[in-house]
């Protein structure tokens, strides 16, 4: 996934970031200097929220909020501990990391906003998917309809021309049938 936010408007809010907040775990201002510290590494970094449903995820929260210090998540499996973590950044460097802060008033923090971006693995609200599905279901139904019913007057035409009487009863029954449900 290439990323939307530059490199360095990243670097910046991250620098910014460290000095202004105090993370409740040294490691991880370690862990973001190690990030910022590659370009590339950078390039593939995402601050999102709910990071916890993307498939590799830093959780990091600066004192003044109550949230866990450090979690890392990969593939539903999570751990406190920042060695772990920096050691799957280091060994797998061309997968995307997705990074929740955790501070106070983020929402009016703007270079936090300014990198923030939509979550691409935030699973779509159930009400709306169901709506989605419904429509969907109507239109394939409403489809195979119109083509049925296409497909029996080109026959209901063949048996005229055929003269085959029968065949024109039972196709011209069967057409009625389709047009009244």
């Amino acid at each position: 996934m290439g990323s939307i936010i530059p490199v360095v408007e990243k670097k910046e809010f991250l620098r910014g970031f460290l000095q202004h907040y105090e993370l409740k775990r040294r490691e991880c201002a370690w862990l973001l200097n190690y990030l910022m510290s590659d370009d590339e590494l950078m390039e593939r970094v995402h601050f999102v929220e709910r990071a916890a449903s993307t498939p590799k995820a830093l959780v990091i929260s600066a004192t003044g909020v109550d949230t866990v210090p450090f979690s890392f998540h990969k593939f539903k499996h999570i751990t406190t501990d920042a060695e772990k973590a920096f050691h799957d950044i280091r060994l797998n460097q061309t997968e995307d990391i997705y990074i929740e802060l955790h501070f106070a008033n983020p929402k009016m923090y703007p270079p936090y906003l300014a990198v923030l971006e939509d979550n691409p693995y935030l699973p779509e609200n159930e009400e709306i998917a169901q709506v989605h599905q419904r429509l969907a279901e109507d239109l394939l139904d409403a489809s195979i309809k119109t083509f049925r019913k296409k497909d029996l007057q080109t026959k209901i035409d063949e048996a005229l021309d055929n003269k085959d009487y029968q065949r024109f009863i039972e196709l011209s029954t069967e057409l009625k049938q389709l047009e009244t449900h």
